[in-house]
């Protein structure tokens, strides 16, 4: 036998995996795991087999392929006024879970610290736990999950090394305001923490609000990676192609790590999606597509014991409890799969010490049947 200590030991199977497994099983909706079950647009998967077919089958270039490259950083000036150089200050990823993962490993070191906001996507503790660092948590609050800024403050110190935020915010779907961005960007002006803005929901954003990235406040940009999806964003997460954006400075360490983790990734579907990419209508038209399916989910379950406030972003409807049981979430979950055939995610495993206010997770990310399927089940708890 060989005989090793674990780097993350309190690791196991993740709830999206227990409970995804769980809808195969017992048949049910499943309305847990975060992906569409509609087809990309054709348009996009035809500009992918045009590059297949033009033998974009060779390596890209460690970065990412040069028009995709570019197209990002015309996107990003054309939503936020921020310049991003191609050349220097953009990579193409993995995902943007790659994306997070290579920041860490780039800079952090055995007892730095890194603060992450619960409840968190549940990458960004086992990443900076797998290089030694110290996550530092801090619980939004309530059913609002808004941000204690003073708790934030008093919870950077001397080892400080990085900052993760999430908006729109996976799992609860709600957002950070232009005043929460100023905040931060006051708070982190004088120190030397970097931050890690996971906004791969940047696009699917509701009620004509604007996605407050990092990107718009100069004095988080300059400090400041940005890790975005294609695949939440064109509906294929299953192509697990992302990318992030930084100064110079910053990237040339993260390139140095990307580069002998993955070196580069898909070529064709770099392509594809860079061509995709310049008609801004293809995710301009993303918020108005996925309200209607939030009002639409919303409206079907009006009848409903559940309660909520409706998502702010994401493709997440929390939804409150509270009326109908005083079960744990996780129990109550895997319960509603069981007898009642529709799938979705507690909350409370995301959490700092696993609280629980009595919510579940459900993805609106699908047909009008499967939403009109499940809103009659709810209907009839």
């Amino acid at each position: 036998m060989i005989h090793h200590t674990s780097k993350l030991p309190n690791v196991g199977t993740t709830i999206f995996t227990v409970m995804s497994q769980l809808a195969a099983k017992e048949n049910a909706i499943n309305l847990s795991q975060g992906f569409p079950n509609f087809p990309s647009d054709p348009i996009l998967i035809e500009m992918v087999q045009q590059a297949l077919r033009e033998n974009y089958n060779q390596y890209a270039p460690m970065p990412g392929a040069v028009i995709l490259r570019e197209a990002i950083a015309e996107k990003m000036e054309y939503l936020y006024q921020k310049t991003y150089n191609p050349a220097t200050e953009i990579v193409v990823t993995a995902g943007a879970t790659q994306a997070i993962f290579t920041i860490v490993s780039a800079f952090v070191r055995p007892e730095d610290e890194v603060i992450i906001f619960t409840p968190a996507y549940d990458c960004y503790a086992p990443a900076v736990e797998a290089h030694g660092g110290k996550v530092v948590p801090i619980q939004l609050q309530g059913k609002a999950f808004s941000v204690d800024w003073d708790e934030v403050r008093s919870k950077i110190s001397s080892k400080t090394k990085l900052m993760i935020i999430n908006t729109p915010h996976n799992p609860s779907g709600t957002v950070l305001s232009k005043a929460d961005m100023l905040e931060l960007s006051s708070i982190l002006e004088d120190t030397n923490i970097i931050l890690l803005s996971d906004e791969v929901y940047e696009h699917i954003i509701f009620d004509g609000e604007q996605h407050q990235s990092a990107a718009l406040f100069p004095k988080l940009a300059e400090r400041a990676f940005i890790t975005a999806s294609f695949g939440k964003t064109f509906h294929n997460t299953g192509w697990k192609m992302g990318y992030c954006v930084a100064p110079k400075e910053l990237m040339d360490e993260f390139k140095k790590v990307h580069q002998f983790n993955v070196f580069s990734v898909n070529h064709p579907m770099q392509i594809g999606i860079g061509k995709y990419l310049k008609n801004p209508a293809h995710y301009l038209q993303l918020p108005a597509f996925f309200q209607e399916k939030r009002d639409f989910f919303l409206h079907a379950i009006k009848d409903s014991r559940f309660t909520w406030t409706p998502s702010q972003g994401t493709y997440f409807q929390v939804l409150s409890y509270d009326n109908i049981t005083n079960e744990l979430d996780t129990e109550f979950a895997k319960r509603l799969t069981r007898e009642n055939k529709i799938a979705s995610i507690p909350l409370s495993v995301f959490n700092t010490n696993k609280e629980d206010h009595k919510l579940l997770r459900f993805c609106f990310a699908k047909t009008e049947e499967t939403l009109e399927k499940a809103a009659t089940i709810l209907n009839k708890i």
